[in-house]
């Protein structure tokens, strides 16, 4: 069944957060998804959505092919939708197929991108009246993956349609939008993790599995038992914070200890790309029939030699094998209790400060971190900072300084939101501040270019899309008059 106008317009909805200055340029696509047509089929006129592959390979060069319909231009694999195709990116990939003979299972998802278009491009076609088509529009999604494997697959072209290949550096891209966008995503065609999963184990041989809902087609390892995780959010600043939200939303009450990055491991989805997963370990020790699933259909301790009894995917069961050879049954040193394990006892919690800074405009103060910053590298955050021997007042008088050359009199702040976050699995709880100052003085400016390489006022309906996820819960409750939210727990 092709994707409907509605899902079709979330798509385009978070384009535009993304891209807001492409509003007005894509009015039409916005107002053919209005209209009670298959805004996919191409019948519909005066135009129609397709969807296009951009695939990168380890030079970082991207494919291209020469389409016979074209007169020959160099253009992106790609095409119209069929009736069996469940979403656009799975569109782009079957006509990838089609015109390349590159499978999905050659192709993964970026960190950059992951299932969302690099661009919507919109161009006119002429009229052919050997198919008896009007001249009409096409609305292109574009999708971006990158080869899975070192060697490159082998290209076997659909000779009634292509009549050549090549793999062009993207600085040589000619589509305008496409290079443009293509420039600024710092997409290299090294794949990297894009989903996490908790391979979790109670030290006497025994691992938490998690039996899949039924659902083929819709869900990945449908019916199957499998590691509790899943993919990645573009407002997930890491794979542990990845691993954290998949967690807090499937199992919520579950608490892991020393979880550590153990693997990757590479997965299929159920449109066939290859997908590298994260895996962390973690361990616990609690009886899983006292925890609220609120994804699934169960979770059950099972010993190594029980495996082959389960429907597992092989590579889910020898990593567990292999973790088990590596960590027999006893052999984990004597450990701290969890930070939190479900009881009443007093634990520790980090105190955060953050400035929330409003200017005339309503325009909200962030920082972009420093791509290798210990905490959210490349994302947007509020000027913060961790509270040492000091008040939370005078934490933030001096990192507002520090960081930003600002002066601020505490007595022109209040506070105006707190954040109860825990921010990885078995890490200490955080009670995040977030004070707003009314008045202050200076101009932004890069003072500690190792942790924020810029500031930038940002209007509270166009928030970045990488943005710090209890940051973006805070500017949005502040905004309502809530004074506390909580994430994680």
């Amino acid at each position: 069944m092709s994707p409907s106008s509605t899902a079709i317009r979330r798509t385009v909805e978070a384009y535009l957060r993304r891209h807001p200055g492409e509003r007005d340029a894509l009015a039409g696509l916005l107002a053919l998804l209005d209209r009670p047509v298959d805004a996919t089929a191409r019948t519909t006129q005066p135009g129609h959505v397709t969807c296009s592959a951009v695939i990168i390979d380890r030079q970082g060069r991207v494919l291209h092919i020469r389409h016979r319909a074209t007169g020959g231009l160099m253009l992106t694999p790609g095409g119209h939708t069929e009736p069996e195709d469940r979403t656009l990116l799975a569109a782009a990939l079957r006509e990838a197929a089609e015109e390349t003979g590159i499978a999905p299972g050659a192709l993964c998802l970026t960190r950059q991108l992951l299932c969302s278009p690099i661009d919507i491009d919109f161009h006119d076609i002429d009229a052919s009246p050997s198919k008896g088509e009007p001249a009409h529009r096409h609305y292109d999604f574009r999708y971006v993956f990158y080869l899975a494997g070192e060697e490159p697959p082998t290209i076997a072209l659909q000779a009634e349609e292509v009549s050549g290949a090549r793999w062009i550096p993207q600085p040589e891209v000619t589509s305008p939008t496409l290079h443009a966008k293509l420039l600024v995503a710092g997409l290299d065609g090294v794949p990297e993790p894009v989903n996490a999963s908790a391979l979790i184990y109670d030290g006497a041989g025994r691992y938490l599995l998690h039996l899949r809902d039924h659902k083929p087609g819709i869900i990945w390892q449908s019916g199957a038992f499998a590691l509790l995780g899943g993919g990645r959010t573009h407002d997930d600043p890491s794979l542990e914070a990845t691993l954290l939200r998949e967690l807090s939303e499937e199992v919520p009450d579950l608490r892991l200890e020393d979880v550590k990055p153990y693997a990757v491991e590479s997965a299929t989805s159920v449109d066939g790309l290859s997908i590298p997963v994260q895996v962390f370990a973690g361990r616990w020790r609690g009886n899983p029939d006292c925890l609220a699933l609120h994804e699934g259909v169960l979770l059950r301790w099972f010993a190594v030699d029980e495996l082959d009894r389960l429907r597992l995917s092989p590579a889910t069961r020898d990593l567990i094998r292999r973790h088990a050879a590596e960590n027999p049954p006893g052999s984990d040193p004597a450990v701290a209790p969890p930070v939190w394990d479900g009881g009443s006892r007093v634990v520790l919690n980090g105190v955060g400060v953050h400035l929330h800074l409003e200017d005339a405009e309503g325009r909200v103060l962030l920082g972009l971190r420093h791509p290798e910053s210990k905490y959210a590298g490349d994302t947007w955050h509020y000027l913060a900072g961790r509270c040492e021997q000091e008040s939370a007042l005078s934490c933030l008088v001096r990192e507002a300084w520090e960081e930003a050359g600002l002066v601020i009199d505490p007595a022109d702040v209040e506070l105006a939101h707190v954040v109860h976050v825990v921010d990885a699995p078995g890490s200490l709880p955080l009670m995040q501040l977030v004070f707003r100052a009314r008045r202050w003085e200076g101009t932004p400016e890069v003072r500690e270019p190792d942790k924020c390489l810029t500031w930038k006022w940002w209007p509270r309906h166009e928030l970045p899309d990488r943005l710090v996820s209890y940051t973006r819960t805070a500017i949005t409750r502040i905004s309502e008059g809530s004074p506390y939210s909580q994430m994680g727990w």
